[in-house]
């Protein structure tokens, strides 16, 4: 899958009918975005809270075939009950509506009843569509982890190319990316991990990959770039992700390429039972629907 029309006929043709949870999906906002996934035959939907809303949608009405409602006193028990949903086998998706997402976060987290299981690592991957680039560009994390340990960064690797093959690409090239291409242990000790993870990877410690870094942003994806350097790495311009080495640089430009007409994203956050959608009012339809299609077709790529 090169595009997000690929991604929508790749789950429109799924042969497995998916379930997705919505958590208090009270605002015409969700609705909307939620509406669209069932026009788009995507997946079956169960509302959690909101009942007399919802019931009263003129949007959601004439779809009422596709979606049911399991009742919540508030926003906080909808989260509660719809990560109960997913525990339960019920919904492979859990999407959220009008909640904080510090409070949806809460009951996805909770160490008795959430969907994060001992020894995992919540992380946050975006796909992006780069104008001219010609496939998808996934990167992580700008928006979760702050800093990464060399056990986190290990982790999202893996999420990484588990989810490059699942979109896909049967061997992802995934970039490590710093300011520089070179190791300097005394100002950026992580960058000594990034070796560490190449060889790892070279190992098949993360399924079938490439991996290298450090490198920065424009010899990773401009093959130019990288010959014009001289710099000798599997990668050759041609990364399928990225992997930042804190949450302010990937959220620097995760927002600086959502500035540029043209510019496609859809993110998830991975690492729980399920893949999570935290969609924002402020986010576009497609960003939306994209974000929906990304975390069905990468169900089973936890």
């Amino acid at each position: 899958m090169k595009n997000f029309q690929e991604l929508s006929e790749h789950v429109k043709t799924d042969a497995t009918r998916r379930t997705i949870a919505v958590v208090w999906a009270v605002d015409t906002h969700s609705q909307e975005a939620v509406a669209e996934v069932m026009k788009c035959g995507w997946a079956e939907v169960v509302f959690v809270g909101g009942r007399d809303v919802l019931e009263q949608s003129a949007l959601l009405s004439p779809l009422k075939d596709h979606w049911t409602i399991a009742d919540a006193d508030d926003a906080d028990d909808a989260a509660r009950r719809a990560v109960a949903l997913v525990k339960a086998g019920k919904a492979d998706v859990l999407m959220k509506g009008l909640v904080n997402t510090d409070n949806l976060l809460r009951a996805v987290l909770d160490k008795e009843n959430g969907i994060l299981p001992r020894g995992r690592v919540l992380t946050h991957i975006t796909c992006s569509l780069l104008p001219g680039y010609g496939k998808f560009l996934f990167f992580t994390d700008p928006a979760v982890i702050p800093y990464p340990t060399r056990e986190q960064r290990m982790e999202q690797v893996g999420y990484l190319s588990r989810v490059c093959h699942a979109m896909g690409i049967d061997e992802p090239r995934i970039s490590l990316i710093h300011c520089t291409e070179k190791v300097n242990t005394r100002h950026f000790p992580f960058t000594e991990d990034y070796r560490e993870l190449a060889a790892m990877a070279a190992d098949g410690r993360f399924g079938r990959c490439i991996v290298d870094g450090p490198l920065d942003i424009k010899t990773s994806v401009d093959s130019e770039a990288m010959k014009t350097k001289g710099i000798d790495s599997p990668i050759a311009g041609k990364a399928d992700a990225l992997v930042f080495p804190d949450i302010v640089s990937a959220n620097v430009f995760y927002k600086t390429i959502s500035l540029f007409p043209g510019v496609e994203t859809a993110a998830m956050l991975v690492g729980t039972d399920v893949p999570v959608v935290l969609t924002s009012r402020g986010d576009s339809m497609t960003t939306k629907l994209m974000s929906v299609a990304f975390a069905i077709a990468n169900t089973s790529s936890k």
